[in-house]
């Protein structure tokens, strides 16, 4: 998974399939943000939908992957996302106690 994926040397950047898990977790981590921002935009007021929590606990989960296998191998990235890791998936238990499996559903 170190090995560079050729197909896109085109970009001039050593990409491998750790890199492209690092950056799609780096990229839903930081994209909860906008689905925050929609929701809260929509209700009128300040609101955290599920599907927040699942990206946070993704992306999260993906980029402590890529700190902890890739061979980066960096303590600082693995103790930056393993807080948020177990953070995200406890609010996410706490919403799918409180609310129920389908609460964000059209119609639940």
């Amino acid at each position: 998974m170190d090995q560079e994926i050729l197909w896109l040397d085109w970009t001039g950047l050593h990409i491998t399939p750790w890199k492209m898990i690092g950056y799609t977790g780096a990229l839903m981590f930081g994209g909860r943000w906008l689905v925050q921002f929609v929701a809260s935009r929509r209700a009128g007021r300040p609101v955290i939908p599920r599907l927040f929590w699942y990206m946070s606990l993704l992306g999260s989960f993906m980029t402590l992957s890529y700190f902890l296998f890739s061979s980066k191998q960096d303590s600082v990235g693995v103790l930056q996302n393993l807080f948020p890791t177990f953070t995200a998936a406890y609010s996410l238990w706490l919403d799918i106690r409180h609310h129920g499996w389908h609460h964000d559903r059209p119609g639940h």
